[in-house]
């Protein structure tokens, strides 16, 4: 399928999905979010495609919200504050307010990192330029992030007036720690590559020049590996980050016995008798 602000490729079983807007700099608008939302659902139901790959358009990864409307919307809330002429409260106090009256449906482009954070397959995030606000947020619901030197990362939204709303108040201080989770959301300052890695934002940094071969690379080998193993491991971790050991440990023991039913590893159980490598099918 044809898409206008995303381009999809599949290669070795590995799905590479390029966020594409050039004039925007690959910025996460309504349009691309729902294009993004619809090869991921067709990506997690397609057993040929294993891994997924996410990078964006040169020179940039994402480089944040898609900010038209952005102007009308603050015009509506003032014509409303206006009518209603009552005093501003505190902001924790009026978040509480808020908040026990919000609903949400889960739509849009603040939400796809949840998407992203709710695969069943493997991301590989290849970070080839500006990844900013919710650009770093896309980033950060992948599985693994690969940075090249020249990859920048930004907490953006405080220079818009504005929170992190794409879930990264949960992934950053669970990989970098509330200092430096705190510390870049309160100045949206930028690292760069080598910085991110630095600091535990990305698993690996690469030249410039190699971003593309390096994920393509991972993401082919776990393509080759049992990716039903790769998806309980995957549950398994996301459900440990809730609890404690032992429930971890009963979990893994359900999740264990699941995998021991797989083709993959009655197949890894043969190669090792007959001392050959495993072809793994992801069954």
């Amino acid at each position: 399928m044809e898409y206008e602000f995303i381009k999809t490729e599949t290669r070795d079983n590995v799905l590479i999905v390029t966020m594409h807007d050039p004039p925007t700099r690959n910025s996460l608008g309504v349009d691309m979010s729902r294009e993004m939302n619809e090869a991921l659902d067709k990506f997690e139901a397609d057993p040929d495609q294993r891994v997924l790959l996410l990078t964006g358009t040169e020179p940039s990864f994402c480089s944040g919200a898609n900010v038209r409307g952005f102007n009308r919307r603050i015009e509506e809330r003032d014509q409303q504050a206006q009518a209603q002429g009552e005093p501003e409260p505190l902001p924790w106090g009026k978040m509480e307010t808020r908040y026990a009256k919000h609903r949400t449906s889960e739509e849009g482009a603040a939400f796809l990192p949840l998407r992203l954070h709710e695969l069943q397959k493997p991301s590989i995030a290849a970070v080839n330029g500006h990844a900013y606000g919710v650009g770093m947020g896309v980033a950060l619901a992948c599985d693994i992030r690969i940075a090249a030197e020249k990859a920048r990362f930004s907490e953006a939204f405080v220079r818009m007036g504005l929170i992190p709303g794409d879930g990264s108040c949960w992934q950053l201080p669970r990989l970098i720690g509330l200092s430096n989770t705190l510390m870049l959301q309160y100045t949206g300052d930028s690292v760069d590559g080598n910085e991110a890695y630095r600091m535990g934002l990305v698993s690996k940094v690469v030249p410039d020049d190699d971003i593309m071969e390096a994920g393509l690379e991972l993401a082919t080998r776990l393509a080759q590996g049992p990716t039903q193993s790769l998806s309980l491991i995957k549950y398994l971790v996301h459900k440990s980050l809730e609890g404690g050991l032992q429930e971890s440990l009963q979990i893994a023991h359900v999740a264990q016995e699941q995998a021991r039913k797989t083709d993959d590893h009655r197949e890894a159980v043969q190669a090792f008798l007959e001392k050959r490598r495993p072809e793994f099918k992801g069954r």
